[in-house]
């Protein structure tokens, strides 16, 4: 059954990319024959042979910058949540949003609502994109479009992304959203122009995510989750300097922080090694969430 359904999937893929590859073809022999090039932006496709192209030319796509993709040497960025200290607010969500360009209809960073049991207090949980050191995004994309740095930090190329979205269903943390539709980019954000560092402007059938401000991080600012905390929550910094740093400007040894916290990482079990590590809500700072109201 396994053997019949790879074949089946191999033969779908075959018979699709064979259809794409036709319809570039087209869209080649249409505009050379009008002997103009087609306006708008680049819509890349894979073809049968594994390239990615412009389906309105044919032509090869480009690769980001290599300083994009070689990442900050020497470094490698970790972050650090203390589930103690939040409580709940959102501010972390508002500011990756403003610095991002993020539209109103996806975050960046959720904000879950957690009970362990029936008879413990529930807490809040920060989740931001892990940078997993063992990514099952990368090895599914077949453009190289989601790339793992040597800084840790892993990134999504959307100048390359064909949205097949196999990215997103490989992530087991729901990390990642997809462009349905036309962004509506603001004129901040096409200024600034396209990196894979900070994700904007936006394309039509691409995928994006959490991108742990690496661009910020090589100025030795912290990113804007962790800066916008108002309680301290969130720390960030390098692991190879074994230290990270809050809001509040207190600095914390990474590996004493995470011994003597018991710190953990979200379904270790899987092997991802995510980059992203959790402080048990133990002591509280705050007054735990009240639960919520039944109709």
């Amino acid at each position: 059954m396994d053997s019949n359904r790879r074949q089946f999937l191999r033969h779908s893929l075959t018979v699709l990319g064979a259809a794409a590859a036709g319809e570039i073809a087209c869209r080649c022999a249409r505009a050379a024959a009008d002997n103009q090039v087609p306006s708008g932006p680049a819509v890349p496709a894979l073809t049968p042979d594994h390239q990615v192209v412009d389906a309105r030319t044919g032509a090869p796509m480009p690769m980001s910058p290599d300083s994009a993709r070689q990442g900050v040497p020497g470094r490698r960025w970790i972050m650090v949540i203390d589930l103690a200290k939040c409580d709940g607010c959102g501010s972390c969500i508002r500011a990756c949003g403003k610095m991002h360009f993020i539209p109103p209809d996806r975050q960046w960073i959720k904000v879950l609502r957690m009970q362990d049991s029936e008879k413990t207090a529930p807490y809040f949980f920060p989740q931001p994109c892990y940078h997993c050191d063992n990514p099952p995004c990368t090895k599914v994309c077949p453009v190289d479009a989601t790339f793992k740095r040597s800084d840790g930090v892993v990134l999504i190329d959307n100048v390359r992304c064909i949205g097949c979205r196999f990215c997103m269903a490989a992530c087991p943390y729901g990390a990642r959203s997809f462009n349905w539709g036309p962004p509506q980019n603001p004129p901040e954000a096409v200024a600034k122009g396209y990196s894979p560092e900070h994700g904007f402007p936006r394309r039509i059938g691409t995928v994006e995510k959490c991108d742990f401000c690496p661009d910020m991080a090589e100025m030795g600012m912290l990113p804007s989750c962790v800066s916008g905390c108002p309680m301290g929550a969130m720390y960030y910094g390098d692991e190879n300097e074994d230290a990270v740093t809050n809001s509040q400007g207190e600095t914390q040894r990474l590996s004493k922080l995470l011994l003597d916290r018991s710190g953990y990482r979200q379904m270790e079990e899987l092997g991802t090694k995510p980059r992203v590590y959790y402080l048990p809500p133990k002591n509280r700072m705050y007054a735990p969430p009240s639960p919520p109201t039944k109709d």
